[in-house]
């Protein structure tokens, strides 16, 4: 599809949005009146804990709606719902998260949580985190968690690809307790992962790392596609309530540990004898050349919530220590062997002595980090279309970076930053239909922030922004917004150690072939900082004949100055600009390349992103034994429509029915019993038995993505066939999602598609090939199988989940003019996994 048809279906999708109100459901009917006089209306007012906000949310999720997911934990229910918390300007950052519409210190602090004491969860756009002082690169996702809740969980599970080489084990242990903002949390688990080699994937070598010597052996055994892992983590997390205004004190504090070993390959030396005859020999198998790490990371962090007066204030500090280790082996000191070969000492072809034990190099990294901002929202003043929302921020940042490397005896490096910030956040309503002011042109409010960064070792960093929000209609609604800030370099980018990896192989561009070559990876402290100027366009409608759905649209246009980036991919104007990072010998061969962090003059671009949130119930409800009727959720209930207040199905604060097979205890905990009506698992949502199904679509197209390497030039344009990454730049990615949950049965399906792209390189082009891939997730909620319960009363509260990542074992074909695929393409080294099937085991107690 080319940018002319695209733009041409992108403006019929808007027509058909902007006259979506004619197909709005008939008012002709009183709201909440009544058409059948045994139905019973369940009308919702606003959740307690829900975002007051003039944008509306991007997703809602009720109960029902997370079960159909079939997630363990909320930190995979967060991944997998990744295509719409990730912020659509590109920039990279990561979901600001809220509980119960208030700030954390950190997500690690409820990332255990099991989804079943999640009552609603919220996703929402950038322009909502600049009210609770977040960045504007940032979506929010507030959780709000259910008043009463416990349980115990244990979690087991087993993966390996589908062809086999490697397996991953994971098991977790969770203890969670909730009881209005109290709170108690401890979590531990632990992760193994196997090695795979590229020989059990049948990598071909390349022929400069080849010995034609039949004894010498083949370096595919002893260089690895995935490292051997292991990972293990303990979190404990409480919270209490301190005062009955609503003022509330939480504590976490985490402790985790990663360890690495990969492997590099042989030793390799070319001998040549007194004739001039020359080869190649590799040796050491007995000891191939490795790089183990090791990182431990200790965290601790702190919120406080409390109001004053007209305004709620909430403190967090989050702190972190981490000490991480490499230990990399040297390659042998073949100087003698050299020696003994030209002087006709040593047979080339014999074998190879032992040259002993060359020792290893050895960097560390110790980063310690500290972080407290204290926020105030409130409402001091009221304007005839509603209240004006005002929000105050300021912290304080510490960051230090002390690194030390045995290749660089006389290069510790040891970097300390101090951010010192203040911002402000205002929103002013212009025109609102539930005030009756200007009401002939719907909901407009106005948003206005700035915010100043005086940073230790780089100055003063600014930041501002400014846009509206429009609601059209009641489903319609529109969202300009302008954003202008400059970023430091992280001090990671600025001071990780500098680190020499040998053996690499790098897919050399210019001379069309595949080579290994030493690899420098590691920090650049001449980096500066980069300005970015952005645009965001949004459109949203939500439909009106389906629960909780809308379409997205939104346009980005981003100018960046001084681009901080990574060390492209090795193209000919890539080398042509940074011939200082490329290492040649005398016949062109590539031998070297430092990868560390580069400055761009600048880049521009511009995407359209297009998201489709659809939801719905089917089947019939259970209907208890005694005949009483549960209540019919979602009819009949209207949030507040400036605020962006969705009904939600669970009910409200204040009006919450509960059906026959709930009762609370002495202290208000709720608890579930046998009934007339059967028997409910704790996995299963309230909702009357009835069904749930979801699709979500995320569309993204590129319209523009050029970089100026520097202010003259030369200027790449990424669409087009240069490139920053060794995969090229699609033009077009989507992602489709869907899943159904019915009686205890669960499906989810993912789709993935990467497209086309090529980049050009001297002697020859590399084309990617586009990618479809398919996950699937079947899940059984073993307890609300009566006749299987009844028989092994332990499955009772019991879920296994059967996944199968990659269905069709499919991978991304790359070729180059003549349809051969380089080595450093290979199907099996881009994606060595490929099919990957897991079975996992959850109980709840």
């Amino acid at each position: 599809m080319r940018p002319s048809n695209c733009s041409s279906s992108i403006a019929l999708a808007v027509a058909f949005l902007v006259s979506a109100p004619a197909y709005a459901q008939d008012v002709s009917q009183p709201e909440g009146a009544v058409d059948d006089a045994d139905e019973i209306i369940v009308v919702a007012e606003k959740l307690r804990g829900q975002v007051d906000a003039p944008q509306p949310p991007i997703l809602v999720l009720n109960e029902q709606d997370i079960a159909a997911y079939g997630a363990g934990s909320l930190a995979e229910l967060i991944e997998v719902l990744a295509p719409q918390t990730g912020s659509g300007r590109g920039r990279g950052g990561s979901p600001a998260f809220l509980v119960n519409g208030m700030r954390i210190s950190s997500f690690r602090e409820m990332r255990s949580y099991p989804p079943e004491a999640i009552k609603t969860i919220e996703i929402l756009p950038e322009e909502v985190a600049q009210k609770y002082g977040f960045s504007a690169d940032q979506r929010v996702i507030n959780i709000i968690l259910k008043d009463n809740f416990t349980s115990k969980q244990v979690e087991v599970g087993y993966g390996q690809p589908g062809k086999g080489g490697y397996s991953k084990e994971d098991a977790e242990l969770t203890y969670l307790h909730l009881q209005g903002v109290n709170r108690f949390n401890v979590t531990g688990n632990l992760t193994g992962t196997s090695m795979l080699t590229e020989a059990e994937r049948n990598i071909l070598q390349t022929d400069s790392s080849l010995s034609p010597v039949a004894n010498d052996p083949n370096p595919a055994a002893y260089r690895s596609l995935v490292s051997k892992a292991t990972e293990g983590e303990v979190t404990a997390n409480w919270s209490r309530k301190l005062a009955e205004n609503g003022a509330s004190l939480s504590l976490n504090g985490t402790y985790e540990l990663s360890d690495t070993t990969s492997l590099q390959g042989l030793n390799s030396v070319r001998l040549q004898d007194p004739a001039g005859n020359s080869v190649l020999r590799t040796f050491g198998a007995a000891d191939p050349l490795e790089n183990t790490s090791r990182t431990s990371t200790y965290s601790l962090g702190s919120t406080f919530n409390a109001p004053l007066g007209n305004w709620d204030i909430s403190a967090t500090l989050d702190s972190s220590f981490a000490n991480s280790r490499t230990f990399t082996d040297r390659d042998a000191d073949t100087d003698g062997l050299i020696s003994a070969a030209k002087a006709g000492t040593f047979d080339i072809f014999g074998e190879i002595p032992d040259l002993g034990d060359a020792g290893r190099d050895t960097a560390r990294t110790k980063t310690y980090a500290a972080s407290t901002l204290v926020t105030a929202m409130g409402s001091p003043l009221t304007l005839p279309a509603g209240d004006v929302s005002v929000t105050l921020d300021g912290g304080f940042d510490w960051k230090r970076i002390e690194s030390a490397d045995t290749r660089n005896v006389d290069r510790d490096i040891q970097l300390t930053r101090g951010d010192i910030s203040a911002g402000a956040n205002v929103g002013i309503p212009i025109a609102s239909r539930r005030e009756g002011v200007l009401d002939a042109i719907g909901d407009l409010y106005f948003n206005l922030s700035g915010g100043v960064d005086r940073l230790s070792d780089f100055g003063t960093l600014a930041n501002w922004s400014a846009g509206f929000t429009w609601g059209v209609t009641p489903k319609l609604t529109f969202t300009a917004t302008h954003i202008a800030e400059d970023t430091a370099p992280t001090l990671a980018q600025l001071g990780n150690p500098e680190i020499v990896t040998s053996n690499v192989q790098v897919y050399d561009l210019l001379n069309d072939e595949t080579v290994l070559a030493r690899v420098t990876s590691g920090g650049n402290p001449d980096l500066s900082k980069q300005s970015a100027r952005d645009w965001k366009f949004g459109l949203q409608w939500e439909l009106p004949f389906l629960e909780r759905s809308n379409i997205n649209i939104e346009y980005f246009r981003n100018r960046t100055n001084d681009v901080v980036a990574s060390f492209p991919t090795l193209t000919p104007a890539i080398e042509a600009a940074f011939p200082d990072r490329v290492t040649r010998d005398a016949d062109g061969m590539l031998i070297a390349i430092d990868q560390r962090p580069i400055t761009f003059d600048q880049q521009k671009e511009e995407r359209i992103d297009i998201g489709i949130n659809l939801s719905g119930s089917f089947g019939k409800a259970e209907t208890p034994a005694d005949g009483r009727f549960q209540g019919r959720p979602g009819r009949g209930a209207r949030g507040d429509r400036q605020a962006g207040k969705p009904a939600d199905s669970t009910g409200a604060e204040g009006s919450q029915q509960k059906t026959p097979d709930e009762s609370q205890n002495a202290d208000g905990a709720e608890k579930t019993k046998q009934s007339s009506g059967g028997r409910r698992s704790r996995f299963g949502p309230p909702g009357g038995g009835k069904g749930r199904w979801f699709v979500n679509l995320t569309n993204s197209i590129e319209l523009r993505n050029r970089v100026w390497i520097a202010e003259s030039g030369p200027v790449l344009d990424l669409l087009e066939g240069d490139a920053l990454s060794s995969s090229g730049n699609p033009r077009y990615s989507a992602k489709l999602r869907g899943g159904m949950f019915y009686r205890g049965f669960g499906l989810r399906a993912d789709g993935t598609y990467t497209g086309k792209s090529h980049v050009d390189g001297t002697s020859s082009n590399v084309f990617f090939d586009d990618l479809i891939t398919f996950d699937v997730r079947l899940f059984v909620d073993l307890g609300q199988q009566e006749s299987l319960t009844k028989k092994l009363p332990l499955l009772k509260n019991s879920r296994i989940s059967f996944k199968v990542d990659n269905v069709f074992d499919a991978r991304q074909r790359v070729t180059n003019n003549e349809g051969e695929i380089p080595l450093r393409y290979q199907p099996y080294l881009i994606d060595p996994t490929g099919r990957f099937i897991s079975l996992e085991l959850r109980k709840l107690f």
